[in-house]
C-alpha cells in the first residue's frame, strides 16, 4: 500500500534537515522525498498535512507498562496504544513490575509481546535482583536478551559499592545505569519540603534527598567511567551538579517530566492525589532551574514517567495514595504549550528532546527521513488548541491532573512497523 503525506515541515536535527516537502511511503518504506502530485500516484491514500511538522518518531525512555503483574492498570498493548496516541513510535519500559524484570525470560517476553504493535518497546532491566539492592541481577544475560539499560527505578541503587559493580558490568556493553535519585532515610514524606508543606501539615521530602544521591552517582560514574542517566530530575542543585559534571566530561545525562516543568508544590493545596508523585512537585525556583537546564542542554530529554494506577488506588486520603501519574498522551501538548510557545525551546530542540537524545542515550539508532529508509515518523501540529479528555485516553488508567486542561500542540499521526495511527485509529500501510 502507498500513502502520500503532503505539505510537511520536515525536521530532523541529526540530518540537519529543515525543509518543506511531501513524502511517499510504500509498504512502510520512504519511497520519495519531494514534490508529489496526486496524479503521479493515483492509487495512493493522500493525507494533507500542510504546514504541520514531521520528525523522526518520538521516543519516551521512561514508561511503566505494568505487565507482568498489574495488567488491570496497563498492559503492553494498552501502553503501546497510549504511546501512539501521544505521538510516540518507541518507548522504554521500566523494570518495577511484578515479578521484576530481572531475568532474560521476562525481557524476551516483553519484547515478543510488543512485536505486533506500531510502537517499539525496549525493556530496561533491574540493576539488582528483585530491586532489593542486595546482589546484582544477571546483567550480561539481561543485555543479551534485549535490555537496553539497567535501573532499580522506584528506588535508588542501594549502595555506592553496588553501583560501582553495576557500572563495571554495564561498561562492557555501553549501556547506561538509570537511577531514581533519592536518599531513602530522607524520603519518608508525601510532598516537597517547603513552606507549602508546613502550611498543609503534610510530611515532606527535602530536595537534599535527591541531591545527595545525584552527587554520589556522579562521583561513582566519574570513578568508573560509567554511563549514568538520572531519571526525572527535579531539584535546582541536582541540575547544577549535572551541569558541572558534564563540563568535566563525566558521562551523565538526565531527563525531566512535563509535570515538573508545568506544576509546583503550590498546586497541592487542592489535595488532589493525582498531584502526588515521586520525586514530588518542587518550588518555583526548582522549576525555573529545570527550564534553564532544558534550554542550555543540561537536561537531555523529556520523558513521561507514565505510571498508571487504578482509580480506587488514587481515590483515598492524600498520604495513602501511591505516587505517580500517567503522561504519554499529554506530554507533547504540555511541552509545546509550556516550552515552545513560551520560547524556552525551538521546534528543533523539541525534536531533539523527544526523538533524538533518548535514543542516543540508549544506543538506539535514530530514524532518518530519506528515501530507502523505514518510515518511523511523528507528525504534529504545534498550534492545534485542544482540551485534555481523560475519558478518551488509550491508556487503561486515568490518573492525570491535566484533565480538562487547554493545551496548544498535539500529535496528529505516527507511522512505524507498516502501520499508521491517525484520527484515533490504526491502519496498515
Amino acid at each position: 500500500m502507498q500513502v502520500i503525506l503532503k505539505g510537511l515541515n520536515i525536521v530532523n536535527p541529526i540530518q540537519n534537515l529543515i525543509e518543506k516537502n511531501d513524502l511517499l511511503i510504500k509498504d512502510g518504506i520512504i519511497a520519495k522525498v519531494g514534490s508529489i502530485s496526486d496524479k503521479e500516484f493515483s492509487d495512493s491514500k493522500v493525507y494533507d498535512f500542510e504546514g504541520k511538522y514531521c520528525s523522526p518518531g518520538f521516543f519516551d525512555m521512561h514508561v511503566h507498562l505494568r505487565e507482568p503483574g498489574r495488567e488491570d492498570t496497563e498492559t503492553i498493548k494498552s501502553g503501546c496504544n497510549s504511546a501512539a496516541a501521544g505521538g510516540f513510535t518507541g518507548i522504554a519500559s521500566m523494570p518495577n513490575t511484578e515479578p521484576t524484570v530481572d531475568t532474560a525470560e521476562i525481557v524476551k517476553s516483553i519484547t515478543e509481546k510488543s512485536k505486533e504493535h506500531l510502537v517499539d518497546v525496549f525493556p530496561i532491566a533491574a540493576v539488582s535482583v528483585n530491586r532489593k539492592g542486595e546482589s546484582l541481577a544477571p546483567m550480561a544475560e539481561l543485555f543479551e536478551a534485549g535490555a537496553v539499560a539497567f535501573s532499580d527505578d522506584g528506588v535508588s541503587v542501594k549502595t555506592a559499592s553496588l553501583l560501582r559493580s553495576a557500572f563495571e558490568y554495564s561498561n562492557m556493553y555501553g549501556a547506561p545505569i538509570i537511577d531514581h535519585c533519592e536518599e531513602e532515610s530522607l524520603a519518608d514524606g508525601v510532598m516537597n519540603e517547603s513552606i507549602v508543606s508546613t502550611i498543609l501539615g503534610l510530611p515532606s521530602i527535602p530536595t537534599i534527598a535527591e541531591d545527595i544521591i545525584v552527587h554520589r552517582d556522579i562521583a561513582v560514574a566519574e570513578y568508573t567511567g560509567g554511563k549514568l542517566h538520572i531519571a526525572h530530575i527535579s531539584s535546582k542543585k541536582s541540575i547544577e551538579a549535572v551541569r558541572e559534571a558534564k563540563k568535566k566530561g563525566v558521562k551523565v545525562t538526565t531527563e525531566v517530566t512535563p509535570h515538573h516543568f508545568t506544576l509546583t508544590d503550590e498546586s497541592l493545596k487542592s489535595f488532589d492525589t493525582n498531584l502526588k508523585m515521586n520525586p514530588p512537585l518542587r518550588t518555583r525556583d526548582d522549576m525555573n532551574a529545570i527550564l534553564e537546564g532544558l534550554a542550555d542542554g543540561t537536561i537531555d530529554c523529556i520523558a513521561s514517567d507514565h505510571a498508571p494506577y487504578a482509580s480506587e488506588e488514587k481515590e483515598v486520603e492524600f498520604i495513602y495514595s501511591p505516587n505517580g501519574i500517567i503522561g504519554l498522551e499529554t506530554e507533547l501538548g504540555l511541552a509545546l504549550s509550556e516550552l515552545y510557545h513560551k520560547k524556552v525551546l525551538s521546534i528543533e530542540q523539541i525534536v531533539e528532546k523527544f526523538a533524538v537524545n533518548p535514543r542516543k542515550i540508549l544506543n538506539i539508532e535514530v530514524p532518518k527521513i530519506e528515501e530507502g529508509e523505514i518510515a518511523n515518523l511523528t507528525i504534529f501540529d504545534a498550534d492545534l488548541i485542544w482540551t485534555v479528555d481523560k475519558t478518551k485516553f488509550k491508556s487503561k488508567s486515568k490518573n492525570t491532573p491535566f484533565d480538562k486542561k487547554l493545551l496548544t500542540g498535539k500529535s496528529l499521526a505516527v507511522i512505524n512497523n507498516k502501520q499508521i495511527f491517525i484520527d484515533g485509529k490504526f491502519s496498515e500501510i
